[in-house]
């Protein structure tokens, strides 16, 4: 079966910078199951895996305008560390949820100079090309509730 929308895809995945280090994988876990079709992995991915079945495996690079995106400076910005009421050992790397002009946003410290914090709430492989080494593992029609919940249930997916 060819991968076409409204399928339930799962595969192996190792996901690595230009560098070749390696960023995130699936080895040692569940492959990845997704439901093709609904935005629920990057664009540039998806397209890639549309026409291909199981067993098939392939390397493909990823720019940022179909990965996370471009990074955008306006997305980075000095707070007062007083904005941080509650966190004892405020630290680079640390998460949080803000709010903007849109509604909420998650930022990540960025620097930290005496009693001003830098944030940045641009997604953290912003700006990057993503090269992903694929296998593709299993390729089904979605039931019914899956599309309705908009997740795959049972292995690799949602269990309720």
């Amino acid at each position: 079966m060819q991968i076409a929308d409204r399928n339930v895809v799962s595969f192996h995945y190792t996901l690595t910078d230009d560098q070749g280090a390696v960023i995130d994988s699936s080895e040692g876990r569940e492959p990845l199951a997704y439901i093709h079709g609904e935005g629920h992995i990057v664009p540039g991915l998806e397209k890639e895996l549309a026409g291909k079945q199981a067993g098939d495996k392939f390397k493909v690079d990823v720019a940022p305008e179909e990965g996370y995106g471009p990074r955008h400076d306006e997305l980075i910005q000095v707070v007062p560390r007083a904005a941080f009421q509650g966190v004892e050992d405020l630290q680079v790397g640390m998460q949080f949820q803000g709010r903007n002009d849109q509604g909420s946003i998650n930022v990540t410290v960025s620097k930290i100079e005496g009693d001003n914090v830098t944030v940045d709430g641009n997604h953290p492989l912003a700006g990057q090309t993503l090269h992903f080494d694929v296998e593709i593992t299993h390729v089904r029609e979605a039931t019914d509730d899956e599309m309705a919940h908009g997740h795959v249930h049972g292995e690799g997916g949602h269990h309720h």
